[in-house]
């Protein structure tokens, strides 16, 4: 029987031989690997800290000490090491195994992580509680107390809440240890001079003599001092090893945390032999771990942006994946909005020279790949740092340009700091193209993006938009390329665009107008529903199923800020109801901007039911399920129209006075 099978707990690690381990490390390997290509998932970050995990696991003991990950989605090994391989034939649904840390499927998940640049924060948080509640380790008072350890990689070391929480960390006077996995990526390329900074410790002809000297000066070394004195000679060694640059050892320093490394992360008798070495120092200490990404499958290292998290794939005929030089092929679904706006950006800086554009080491999930290649001095990728990039696409704007920011919405938050201050306090025309927005699928509540409509209509001249299909999007960036009063967003789905408008002129956006998507109507509707984004196409099949009992009259509201207010006052002012939907939240969403314009107009007897994203988190599944049960989906919907109707005819028979607006339950 594999070992994988019968493996309920990390415990059985130390008792394991180092041939058992690294039987388990490819059993890992090849169950991630195989249902990853079933699924989709995240590939190429799991399958290279599958060595430092099991080190990890076999020296400290997670059901007691503290393990914070940072960027989560580098955790299909611990899940496995802890308990829940029954759960990974069902990865990244409601019934089966998050694709992020999860604290509701197991105690040794003590964050749910989906955001780059925190667990060295959340870490210094949870060391400075143990240290107050008495229960932090200490060597002479409290030898079983709690160890913290946090694990940050894929490059979020550049992200500028890292840099907040080592600089906070070197303050602390007790056991803290940041592995740092360094696989020379970051989501895509590693951007910034601090990774070229390591690059320069990777390339060098000396590195590997380093690292096995590391090895052999530890060897019999007993305490921490010996350690600590070991690698402040070795800083000597670092420091010709890259010449005229600083020792590497020292970067870390500065913040005043003693660093070990880099040292190789899949040999697992070094990760062992190190992790035992320093886990009882009773300082900060940085272990800096070479690590290789997409480790064990040759077209995942060759390829490790595209099998970061790719789309369910298998082997071209007659191979095995394990084979060395398979090739894979990845399933192809339609058209997507990513691509769509990909290539739309490409025709913009075709047609503009002063189209500027940049993401936040995303220019595969963002669709900026293409314009970045074609346009190298005119488009750019920061890293996993959105605040940066916004405020980079300020100073930009300030100048002239016409800067576009390719972000997910999810991300977008981390920089409303900039989207207010620098952008919209000065008046500054910088676009933000919101990929993911809405229900994400698999990836679950850590990625839906439900809450920049609420976030960006608080700020003054933004005008915030929503796409429904390629078209609607092309027509949106257009406009967003001319409008210069202040910020401007377009938000799509992570989702294939329709063909339902195929070959239907599309209007040009103008500020503040809805655009009527069912036909004509001579009488008065006996329902309008305004939709905000991609839900309309739902709206339009709801119109077809009811036209044998009601006339619904079905509008593409394109703007959450403005409204648009002549539509809504001719709406109300014909006691035609109005059904609101969209795929955001609803406190601050556009049904809410529905319902100020109502009031702010003065407007009475107005019949109004909102549907959005309910108040609570909705899990991993796919993207089908979690409409469902949002109300999203077409019968959702019908419900809702269904509801709103009955609702204004019992007002009507009342003869209720004042306004009355409803939420979706």
């Amino acid at each position: 029987m594999a070992l994988l099978d019968t493996l309920t707990g990390p415990q059985r690690l130390r008792e394991m031989s180092l041939g058992e381990l690294e039987q388990l490390a490819g059993e890992i390997r090849e169950a991630i690997c195989t249902q990853v290509s079933r699924t989709g998932g995240h590939l190429a970050p799991n399958l290279g800290v599958v060595e430092l995990t099991i080190a990890m696991h076999r020296v400290f003991d997670f059901g007691w000490d503290r393990l914070l990950f940072d960027v989560g989605h580098q955790c299909y090994p611990h899940k496995l090491l802890t308990g829940r391989h029954h759960l990974l034939s069902k990865l990244r649904t409601r019934e089966g195994m998050a694709g992020f840390p999860e604290p509701d499927e197991s105690d040794y998940d003590l964050f749910r992580v989906g955001h780059a640049g925190t667990g060295i924060s959340t870490a210094v948080g949870m060391a400075r509680g143990d240290t107050i509640n008495g229960e932090a380790y200490h060597g002479k008072d409290r030898a079983d107390g709690r160890r913290v350890v946090t694990i940050i990689g894929d490059s979020s070391i550049v992200n500028g809440v890292a840099m907040e929480g080592l600089n906070n960390a070197g303050t602390l006077k007790r056991q803290f240890l940041v592995v740092l996995n360094d696989n020379g990526m970051s989501i895509a390329g590693p951007q910034g001079a601090l990774a070229q900074h390591f690059d320069r410790v990777r390339v060098s002809h000396t590195y590997t003599g380093l690292k096995k000297g590391a090895k052999e000066l530890l060897k019999g070394i007993p305490g921490g001092e010996a350690v600590r004195d070991a690698y402040h000679r070795m800083g000597e060694a670092a420091k010709a090893m890259v010449g005229d640059g600083a020792p590497e050892n020292t970067w870390f320093e500065h913040f005043g945390l003693l660093t070990v490394g880099p040292i190789d992360g899949h040999h697992l008798p070094t990760l062992i032999e190190f992790l035992e070495a320093v886990k009882d120092l009773e300082r900060p200490v940085v272990l800096h771990v070479k690590t290789v990404k997409g480790k064990g499958f040759a077209f995942a290292e060759g390829d490790a942006r595209t099998f970061h998290s790719p789309k369910p794939f298998s082997a071209a005929e007659g191979q095995e994946l394990q084979a060395e030089g398979c090739r894979v092929v990845v399933k192809s679904g339609g058209r997507s909005f990513t691509s769509a706006f990909g290539d739309a950006l490409v025709d913009l800086m075709d047609r503009d020279e002063s189209v500027v554009a940049c993401t936040a080491a995303m220019p595969d999930g963002t669709g900026v790949t293409a314009s970045l290649e074609k346009y190298p001095d005119r488009v750019w990728d920061t890293g996993i740092c959105e605040s940066h990039a916004l405020d980079m696409m300020a100073g930009l704007a300030k100048t002239g340009s016409k800067p576009f920011f390719a972000v997910y919405s999810t991300f977008l938050q981390r920089a409303y700091d900039q989207a207010f201050q620098e952008a919209a306090l000065q008046g500054l025309p910088v676009r933000l193209c919101l990929d993911r927005a809405g229900l994400v699928g698999g990836d679950g509540a850590v990625h839906h993006g439900f809450a920049d409509v609420s976030l960006l209509r608080t700020l003054p001249d933004a005008a915030i938009m929503a796409a429904i299909d390629e078209m609607s999007l092309l027509a949106s960036l257009e406009f967003m390329r001319e409008y210069d009063r202040g910020l401007s967003s377009v938000r799509y789905p992570r989702d294939d665009v329709s063909d339902r408008f195929a070959g239907v002129d599309c209007p040009a956006f103008e500020l503040g107008k809805a655009r009527l998507l069912t036909e004509p109507y001579e009488a008065t509707p006996d329902a309008a529903i305004l939709a905000f984004g991609v839900p309309a196409l739902e709206c339009m099949d709801v119109a077809d199923a009811v036209a044998a009992d009601m006339n619904v009259a079905v509008y593409d509201a394109r703007f959450a800020k403005p409204v648009d207010r002549s539509l809504i006052r001719q709406l109300v002012e014909a006691n035609v109801p109005i059904l609101t939907v969209e795929e955001h939240t609803l406190p601050g969403g556009f049904g809410t901007a529905v319902l100020e314009a109502i009031e702010e107009m003065g407007l009475k007897n107005a019949s109004v039911r909102r549907v959005g994203m309910p108040d609570r988190w909705i899990k991993q599944d796919g993207r089908g399920a979690q409409l469902a049960e949002a109300g999203l989906d077409a019968a959702g919907i019908e419900r809702d129209l269904r509801a709103l109707l009955a609702s204004a005819s019992e007002s009507a028979s009342q003869g209720t006075p004042e306004p009355v607006a409803q939420a979706a339950k």
